[in-house]
C-alpha cells in the first residue's frame, strides 16, 4: 500500500474499517489499510466521488443487509469500489478491484474473500448483476442510490459530477451525460432488492428525465 496521506482522516470511518477488516479475518494491523483508502477518497479531483459518498455507499448496504448472502464482503468491496479514480480515465473500477486484491492479501485475508470482492468492485462497471447475485445486487443497487433521492439532492449530485469532469467542453459533455441517462431509464429495472425498487425506482426515475430533459432542453 501507499504511504499514510497526511491529512486527518475521519475517526468513525476508520473504526468501522478497523472492525470490519478484523471481523473479516486480517492478520495486519487494519489502521494502515484504512488511512490509505481513506486518504484516496479524499483526493483533490473528486467531487462527487468523495468520502461522503463512501459513507452513503456504507449506509445503503447496512440497510439493504439483510438481502446480502456475506454483508461485510459487501462493505469490503464498498471501500474499495472507486478507491481509484481519475476522471479522464477508464479503467478505474480495474484498478480499484486490483488495489483490493493487493491490499486484503496482504492484510492476510482468505483468497475466496478476496476475490469475491475484487469481482464486486468490477461489477459497478456495469451495475448489472446477473440474476440471483444477491451481493451484486446490494453493491449496485447501494451504489445508485444516489439516483433517488430528493430532487435538491440529486441537483449537487449532478453539479458534482459535472466538476469532476470539468476538463471535457459542454457539447460533449451534455451529449455524454445524456446517452447515459437514456440507458438508465431504458434499463427494466434501476434496482435489483426489493427494499431499493420500492424506494428509489419512481425519483431516480423522475431525477433522471427531469435532467435529461435539462440536457435536451
Amino acid at each position: 500500500m501507499p504511504n499514510q496521506p497526511a491529512a486527518p482522516v475521519p475517526a468513525d470511518l476508520l473504526a468501522d474499517w478497523t472492525a470490519l477488516l478484523r471481523r473479516c479475518g486480517a492478520d495486519a494491523d487494519p489502521l494502515p489499510y484504512g488511512r490509505d483508502l481513506l486518504g484516496r477518497w479524499a483526493e483533490p479531483q473528486r467531487r462527487y466521488h468523495t468520502v461522503d459518498h463512501l459513507r452513503a455507499v456504507l449506509g445503503h448496504v447496512d440497510t439493504l443487509a439483510g438481502h446480502s448472502d456475506d454483508p461485510d464482503t459487501v462493505r469490503l468491496a464498498a471501500w474499495f469500489h472507486d478507491a481509484v479514480y481519475r476522471p479522464d480515465r477508464s479503467e478505474n473500477e480495474e484498478r480499484s478491484a486490483a488495489l483490493a486484491v493487493r491490499a486484503l492479501t496482504e492484510a492476510g485475508l482468505s483468497g475466496r474473500r478476496t476475490a469475491e470482492v475484487a469481482r464486486l468492485v468490477r461489477l459497478t462497471v456495469t451495475h448489472r448483476p446477473e440474476p440471483g447475485d444477491r451481493d451484486g445486487e446490494v453493491l449496485c443497487d447501494a451504489d445508485l442510490a444516489v439516483l433517488g433521492g430528493d430532487p435538491r439532492a440529486y441537483t449537487a449530485y449532478a453539479a458534482a459530477v459535472r466538476e469532476e469532469y470539468g476538463f471535457v467542453p459542454e457539447p460533449d459533455f451534455r451529449a455524454g451525460r445524456a446517452d447515459i441517462l437514456r440507458r438508465l431509464l431504458a434499463l427494466p429495472a434501476l434496482y435489483r432488492t426489493p427494499t431499493a425498487h420500492e424506494r428509489f425506482d419512481a425519483p431516480a426515475r423522475a431525477n433522471l428525465a427531469a435532467e435529461l430533459g435539462r440536457l435536451e432542453g
